[in-house]
This record gives structure tokens, C-alpha cells and sequence, in this order.
């Protein structure tokens, strides 16, 4: 009866999906890896937005001759921002598995999740203004 969840219990280890093949390769660890990539990809809006902008940045980028490190700063805010994303859809579908009905705080734990991928995608718009801005505006002189 220990091992059954009840309304004060509403979730136990026992209650995960265990690989049935056991299979803990590195190969199955990088196919889970791009699975919850492609799932992201296919199912979260924000996330497809977010990809759509990372485009247009490298064009631009690309357009502009940027240095080396300035791709590496475009590089880390873009990775900050898709990490922040997927880390919202994961808070977000656990809450939702863990408690089904409204909760407010799972509503706390949705918005502070959501506010974080704000903040992330607010200074990665700060970083692209910093790094292609100059650039932007000594091309756009040049015309």
C-alpha cells in the first residue's frame, strides 16, 4: 500500500516510465537528447519564434562580418535563450503532471519559469543591439 500515490502523495519514483531495455548507451542518451529538441521544436511556439530570430541574427551576422567573438556572444545568448525556453516547458509540463487542477502555486512556478525566458530573450535583444548595432549602422552609412 506504501507504493501506491494517494491525493497526499500524488507522485512516487515508482510511478516513472522505466526504459524497458535498460539501455543506457551514449548513443540512446544523444537520440533522447535530440528527441527533446524535436519535441520542443514541434510542439512550443516560442521556441519555433525564438529559432526564427536566431536565423536572422546569424544572416545578419554573417551580412555584417562579424569577429569571432562577437559569434561567440551571439553563440551563448542564443544557447542562454533556447536553454531558457526548453527549461520552461519542462517546469511547465512537470507542474502539469504533478498537479492536474489550477494551484496557485503552480501558477507562481509557471509565470517565475516564463519571466526567466523574458528576461534571457530582453538581454539577448540588448546583446544583438551591442554586437550588430555598430556594425549595422557603419554598413547602413557606407549606402
Amino acid at each position: 500500500m506504501a507504493d501506491k500515490p494517494s491525493i497526499s502523495q500524488p507522485f512516487l519514483a515508482v510511478d516513472a516510465v522505466e526504459d524497458p531495455k535498460g539501455d543506457r548507451t551514449l548513443r540512446s542518451s544523444f537520440r533522447w537528447a535530440f528527441a527533446g529538441i524535436w519535441y520542443a521544436l514541434r510542439t512550443q511556439r516560442n521556441f519555433r519564434i525564438h529559432l526564427l530570430i536566431t536565423a536572422g541574427v546569424i544572416a545578419a551576422g554573417v551580412w555584417l562580418g562579424l569577429s569571432t567573438l562577437e559569434w561567440v556572444a551571439i553563440a551563448l545568448t542564443v544557447a542562454l535563450v533556447l536553454m531558457a525556453e526548453m527549461f520552461n516547458t519542462v517546469a511547465e509540463t512537470a507542474i502539469d503532471m504533478a498537479t492536474p487542477r489550477y494551484h496557485p502555486l503552480a501558477k507562481i512556478a509557471k509565470d517565475v519559469a516564463a519571466g526567466a525566458v523574458l528576461i534571457c530573450a530582453i538581454i539577448a535583444v540588448i546583446i544583438g543591439l551591442l554586437v550588430l548595432g555598430p556594425h549595422l549602422v557603419q554598413r547602413l552609412a557606407t549606402w
